[in-house]
């Protein structure tokens, strides 16, 4: 019953979820009065569907992007929901004493097919969604959610699980079999097993309205993404506009058939250049105002209330479970622990991002003034002075870098640091489908014996229908239960490609971006366990940013720099004086990107911590921002009305602080690169391999930390790496909980 997952990071403004998949009867187990003309009819049409279709094609097969149609998935992911829930029953109903190969092992064994169908569903819902498909969507996830929650209330299933789980025969399981049956054993706990039918019975009602509820609150934020445009009319309109942005602008115009005009997408990746180079004040504000309110203007496609329905629901449910509140049963089996534990962290950085910020803030009104602007710094001018001061103080211009990041390049650069800390090296392949003309894939091989490891697909560019922001996929994860499995990736962005034949140039924080989500591909790549529910990035949610994270730093290495940074015209490589100087404004605006994460995480937390019915979402952020003291001049990364992470999935609930989480053990473990031989230290890069990146959830991510690095992680590195000052006790240096000291 293994499912694939979404990792939707940091910058990425929504979320959606894959459902573990099992079931108690099936629902063909008798005859349903159709003829045997109509039944044959019905089951040669799902014969033919291309989502029940074994993958075909080299090293295991691959996805049949190039056959499916939206027609394809009702009808199959129903009958790949049937087929799964027979193979259920036959596990449950097993006349024999129950053991790890006739339970857990069988559970491993089961739903292959639906595995394959909603990896495939998923990944129409993130990057090729539209009307059509929406309404498969609206239909299905209570469908699914239902279905999940008829594995966990299965009873036999259950006590099969649960004799395995308590059986003296455990001690003779290997580790790896150990911890799984842990997991299977806990999960169905925490997800209601030893309910009485009547809460079983609500818990499963509890689990489909959240499932239409996080589907149309995605589809909303969609329309806002998609539907809403800023339109630049004239030249006036593009001021202080690099030509990169200028050409985008006009593409973007050309495609929704606006000629001689100039579009700015509802997305992340369009607005933030826009807020950063944009000479018109107006127009600033106005891009700003279009993208803080997704999910907010009070029309058909406002989040509130959906967001209300949502609090309310995990409330109840997390009360049946028998939790304090929705945020202690998220957050029970990860690294933290307990709500309370992440508060810690996360208050022990409030307060120095707040003070930075305000000097930050002092330096931007400091220098509008001098200007003579006669302006006070708002939100829409935070980035736009900020880039200012960056040049005036570093004299460093964020356009002047971009000419030496070429998307193209930085590619190849990851490929490289791939090769040498993990040996791993990438052949583009063109055999291979994909469900978009511009995708490209590679497959992945060890360099030394030539070994196949898996595919790295490349979904690189925005689209209508497709989320923004930047993920990870795992179309298939590593396993060897009966024989190698290799895995299939695939990292996922919203670049705006310019002119056609040109190369497109990222920025700093876009190579950054880049970098992270290669390193959860990598984290997937590197896999090497023998049960696929334990593979790749299927660990605690505090712990899976944390690899990714860590690739970050390889960015601004000299030797990724000097061999791929080059310039789009000339082809010079980077001056290292230019590099000096990103070094030396490594923690520049750190105030600012610390502060606008961390008031989503608090915010997020304290929703789930809250014991209010009804909560009214724009009053109980304006209030808790209040209260935290944020800073006039920021507003949280993802405002609730658009928090995709946590409400259009259960993902990340409770679970933004992840990312804080993450970077502390981040920091601390670039430092074991920094005090051995550097970035790219062969026995670092041999412990980071075997203790983190090939172990999966095989074992407890303290333990992994551990032996990577000789102690547990501790804080003093982040503080460095965000420039703040240096706490030498408090949250975050205590050593109880999670590992952190």
């Amino acid at each position: 019953m293994r499912h694939s997952t979404l990792f939707y990071c940091l910058l990425f403004s929504a979320a959606s979820q894959i459902h573990s998949v099992n079931a108690t009867e099936p629902s063909r187990a008798k005859d349903t009065g159709a003829s045997p003309t109509n039944t044959e009819m019905i089951e040669t049409t799902l014969d033919q569907n291309p989502l029940l279709e074994k993958w075909t094609g080299p090293n295991g097969g691959v996805p049949p992007f190039d056959k499916i149609k939206i027609a394809d998935f009702k009808p199959g992911l129903e009958a790949a929901m049937e087929e799964n829930l027979a193979e259920i029953i036959r596990i449950a109903n097993d006349p024999a004493a129950p053991t790890f190969e006739n339970t857990i092992a069988a559970m491993e064994r089961s739903g292959k097919t639906l595995d394959r169908a909603q990896t495939i569903y998923g990944i129409w819902s993130s990057s090729m969604n539209n009307d059509e498909f929406s309404a498969v969507e609206n239909e299905m996830e209570p469908k699914l959610a239902a279905f999940s929650d008829k594995i966990v209330q299965n009873e036999n299933l259950f006590k099969r699980i649960e004799a395995v789980y308590n059986s003296p025969e455990k001690a003779k399981l290997s580790a790896e079999q150990q911890r799984l049956s842990w997991i299977y054993y806990t999960n169905f706990i925490r997800a209601g097993a030893r309910l009485d039918a009547k809460s079983k019975t609500r818990l499963s009602e509890i689990n489909q309205s959240l499932a239409g509820l996080f589907t149309n609150f995605s589809q909303n934020q969609l329309a806002d993404e998609s539907g809403r445009t800023l339109v630049l009319e004239s030249d006036a309109d593009l001021a202080g506009l690099p030509q990169s942005l200028r050409d985008a602008a006009s593409n973007n115009a050309e495609r929704r058939k606006l000629s001689g005009k100039w579009v700015i997408s509802n997305t992340r990746s369009s607005i933030d250049p826009f807020l950063t180079y944009s000479d018109r004040r107006d127009l600033r504000e106005k891009a700003w105002r279009m993208f803080v309110n997704r999910g907010d203007n009070g029309d058909e496609h406002d989040n509130n209330k959906i967001i209300t329905e949502i609090l309310k629901l995990r409330a109840e449910r997390a009360t049946l479970l028998g939790y304090k509140t929705h945020a202690h049963w998220r957050l029970e089996n990860s690294m933290a622990k307990t709500p309370e534990r992440a508060m810690e962290l996360m208050e022990s950085v409030w307060k120095p991002a707040v003070d930075r910020v305000h000097e930050e803030v002092a330096d931007m009104q400091a220098l509008a003034d001098k200007e003579g602007a006669k302006i006070k710094i708002e939100p829409w001018d935070y980035r736009y002075y900020a880039e200012k001061v960056r040049k005036a103080k570093y004299d460093l211009d964020q356009n002047e870098v971009k000419q030496y990041l070429q998307l193209e390049n930085l590619r190849e650069g990851m490929f490289w640091v791939a090769g040498e800390l993990f040996n791993f090296s990438f052949v583009p392949t063109t055999n291979i489908p994909v469900y978009q003309a511009d995708m490209r894939v590679w497959e992945v091989k060890d360099k030394t014996s030539g070994k196949h490891i898996g595919y790295w697909y490349f979904d690189a560019y925005a689209r209508q229908g497709k989320r923004s922001g930047a993920w990870m996929n795992a179309y298939r994860s590593q396993q060897r239960m009966d024989g190698e499995i290799s895995t299939i990736v695939s990292n996922n962005a919203n670049f705006v490609s310019g002119k056609p034949g040109e190369p497109v140039l990222i920025s700093w924080d876009d190579a950054t971006t880049l970098f992270h989500e290669f390193g959860h591909a990598l984290h997937g790549l590197a896999s090497n366990v023998t049960y696929p529910s334990l593979s790749g990035t299927n660990v605690f949610r505090d712990y899976v940013e944390f690899p990714s994270q860590l690739l970050e730093h390889w960015v601004s290495t000299k030797e990724v720099l000097s061999r791929f940074a080059l310039n789009y015209k000339t082809g010079k490589a980077i001056p290292q004086e230019l590099v000096e100087r990103i070094h030396k404004a490594s923690t520049f605006n750190k105030g600012f990107t610390t502060v606008e994460y961390l008031s989503s995480a608090l915010v997020d937390m304290k929703l789930h911590l809250a014991k209010a019915d009804n909560i009214d979402p724009d009053a109980f952020e304006k209030k808790t921002l209040e209260e935290l003291g944020m800073p006039h001049e920021i507003v949280m990364r993802h405002r609730t009305p658009q928090f995709g992470h946590v409400f259009s999935s259960d993902g990340y609930s409770a679970g933004y602080y992840s990312y804080l989480w993450s970077d502390v053990l981040t920091a601390d473990a670039f430092s074991a690169f920094e005090e051995a031989g550097g970035a790219y230290d062969k026995a670092v890069a041999k412990r980071l391999y075997d203790n983190i990146f090939s172990v999966g959830n095989t074992i407890d991510p303290q333990d992994g930390f551990k032996k990577f690095r000789g102690r547990d992680a501790k804080t003093d590195a982040l503080m460095k790496k965000r420039g703040f000052p240096m706490k030498t006790s408090g949250a975050g240096n205590s050593g109880s909980g999670g590992g952190l000291k």
